[in-house]
């Protein structure tokens, strides 16, 4: 049933959802030590592939998988694995916190693509204040690297920006291209399923693929699969079938949140003022590109 506001059991899905995005990005980090990024990345794909065809079977939903969508949907799959290469380099080469501050500078990129080549997502004032400040933001946690902080590297912080690229590229892919009619679960299958082979296949461009892997990570690679790729991204449908869209997408500010605080309790990252700052413009920026009126 549709609702026109956000109620308890929303609010709580919102901040779980959130929660377990930002834990997302731990796990990655973690896993990181075990298993070269790149060839993570593949590996979760390939193993997600499997369980994002048993819920579209579940749903009765594998009509969507349709061979007129082959060319977008390689596209954007192809897409999906930039973005992707990029978030789990950036989480191997910089601090948690500031990877998940400039990722999700998302909506500003978006928000570009949809002013030039989107019917109806033209910016006005608001959003246009809302983009500007989210991108300050995003410069701010760049240019504002700590001094002696080792792990906050500058190539970590643009693979980063390159992961907000990939991100805003297939999101304008879902929106621009005949996938729009597919639905977002076909979306996802061709995201997983085509970054998949792409990612394996490259990853030894990017060092050995075993690096010291230990039980845990390979539950965590499960975890991954399953729980956040498959699971995560239906709870976040669920969500925006139900309540508004702005307000769903208005919550994401909560994940890097969530991060920065993971970050800090977990590996200790520094909680400095310049992150603060560039986390308040960004999250202030996407609450603003998400009005509508």
């Amino acid at each position: 049933m549709r609702k026109d506001r956000l109620d308890g059991v929303g609010l709580s899905a919102l901040l779980a959802v959130a929660l377990l995005l930002a834990f997302n990005q731990i796990i990655v980090k973690e896993v990181n030590q075990g298993l070269q990024p790149v060839f993570f990345a593949g590996l979760r794909s390939a193993l997600a592939v499997a369980f994002v065809y048993a819920f579209l079977k579940w749903r009765g939903l594998t009509s969507r998988l349709r061979r007129s969508d082959l060319v977008p949907g390689v596209l954007m799959g192809a897409v999906f694995a930039a973005e992707f290469l990029c978030l789990f380099m950036a989480l191997d080469l910089t601090l948690v916190s500031r990877a998940s501050v400039i990722f999700y500078s998302m909506p500003v990129w978006m928000g570009l693509l949809g002013h030039f080549f989107l019917p109806g997502e033209r910016l006005n004032g608001i959003r246009a204040l809302g983009l500007l400040l989210a991108f300050l933001g995003t410069a701010w946690a760049i240019f504002s690297r700590p001094e002696g902080a080792g792990a906050a590297s500058l190539w970590g912080d643009l693979f980063a920006l390159g992961g907000a690229w990939g991100w805003a590229g297939t999101a304008f892919l879902a929106r621009k291209t005949s996938l729009r009619e597919a639905g977002p679960e076909a979306q996802l299958f061709w995201m997983v399923a085509v970054s998949a082979p792409i990612l394996l296949v490259i990853s030894p461009l990017f060092g050995p693929l075993i690096r010291d892997i230990q039980p845990e990570h390979w539950f965590w690679l499960l975890f991954q699969s399953s729980v956040v790729v498959a699971g995560g991204f239906v709870a976040w449908l669920w969500l925006l079938s139900v309540y508004p869209t702005t307000t769903v997408a208005s919550f994401s500010f909560l994940t890097p949140l969530f991060a920065i605080l993971l970050g800090y309790i977990l590996y200790g990252e520094p909680l400095t003022l310049a992150l603060a700052v560039a986390f308040l413009l960004v999250a202030s920026g996407i609450i603003l590109i998400n009005r509508r009126r």
